[in-house]
């Protein structure tokens, strides 16, 4: 079955190499970059391929230099090495073919959209809440991803009670997504005098962004409002009312921008982020998800329903989807987040390999 599709996929990478030399292809933008991305992805998989196939006919020849009784002893032991080297090689690349091959997600490529929103704890909520889109915005610059800040509602102590954000990128989705579900802080908040240790909690979701053309929407069915930002201050933004509020009627999704001093900029922002919710919406049906949007990503927000614990007196990060705790947590907070985002999507990838055993 493995190389079925292998043999399948080779053919297609032939295909769009000869397809984008055509001059009607290359003309047409819109079918030139969907090739481009099929091919980008495929690229990988036939390199890979090309690798594994160049490893058998080593092992093949050094099998023919095996059996050939008119070689000396010392050709035929470096054979002999060949082969159980190459041998051990080619199923290495196997395991790297089944891996390339696995259905992939197919929001993985997208940008996405960050909401952050304070929990339980109050003002020490709001404050980890800010330390989160610090942890997050730090992180994105080392993945040379862009960060753009959609609608903001802060707190005169410089905490966050809710952001909305975009990290533009290509693959941004695919080392975010994992982000989604409540955060959990253990530390002495500022405002407490008598050094005890509080617990609170923020909420997060991560949604793939979506383009026009993959939702309809009705304009009728969008009520447009101006307003003034809900943040804690700014004086151009509480002078004037550039911030925009979008409601869609039939699902009662409220959006809200007011980063931008530009009333028409901050309304193509709502937009965009109105069609990633009904975009999200539309995959939870087709995935016959029952739960709603947010609930089934963030929970109620209350402090059992966690997925990452961050102790500051131990200075410990904890993610409980895959056990694993690192003790650096000033350098995780400041963006240093690799090693459990690559554990997470190892974790994900065995487990999707489980399901696909049989298949090979």
């Amino acid at each position: 079955m493995i190389f079925k599709k292998l043999n399948g996929a080779d053919e297609r990478y032939r295909e769009i190499e000869q397809m984008l030399s055509l001059p009607e292809v290359v003309s047409n933008n819109k079918k030139y970059q969907s090739l481009i991305k099929e091919y980008k992805y495929l690229e990988p998989i036939i390199e890979k391929y090309r690798e594994y196939k160049d490893c058998d006919k080593t092992i093949k020849e050094s099998e023919e230099l095996i059996r050939d009784q008119s070689l000396d002893a010392e050709l035929r032991e470096l054979a002999e090495e060949e082969f159980k080297i190459s041998k051990a090689r080619l199923e290495d690349i196997y395991n790297e073919l089944r891996i390339l091959l696995m259905p992939r997600d197919p929001n993985d490529s997208r940008n996405v959209i960050v909401e952050i929103r304070a929990g339980a704890g109050g003002e020490e909520a709001a404050l980890f809440g800010a330390d989160l889109y610090r942890m997050y915005s730090m992180y994105s610059v080392k993945q040379g991803f862009k960060v753009e800040v959609a609608n903001l509602n802060d707190t005169e102590l410089g905490g966050i009670k809710e952001i909305t954000f975009n990290v533009i990128g290509e693959g941004a989705f695919s080392k975010f997504k994992f982000e989604s579900g409540v955060h959990r802080v253990q530390r002495i908040p500022v405002t407490e005098s008598n050094g005890r240790i509080q617990t609170s909690t923020v909420t997060v979701a991560v949604l793939p962004e979506a383009e026009d053309v993959e939702v309809e929407v009705n304009p009728a069915d969008i009520k447009f409002e101006s307003c003034k930002s809900s943040g804690a201050g700014g004086q151009h933004i509480n002078k004037t009312e550039s911030a925009v509020r979008l409601t869609h009627k039939p699902t009662g999704i409220v959006i809200e921008c007011d980063q931008e001093r530009s009333q028409l900029q901050n309304k193509e922002k709502a937009l965009r982020l109105l069609y990633t919710k009904l975009y999200d919406i539309k995959q939870r049906e087709q995935t016959e998800q029952i739960a709603s949007t947010r609930k089934s990503q963030v929970g109620s927000g209350d402090r059992s329903e966690k997925i990452r614990t961050y102790n500051f007196p131990q200075s410990r990060v904890t993610d409980h989807r895959i056990n694993k705790t690192i003790y650096s947590l000033d350098t995780f907070l400041d963006g240093d987040m690799g090693s459990i985002v690559d554990e997470l999507i190892a974790a994900d990838t065995a487990e999707r390999l489980k399901g696909d055993q049989n298949e090979y």
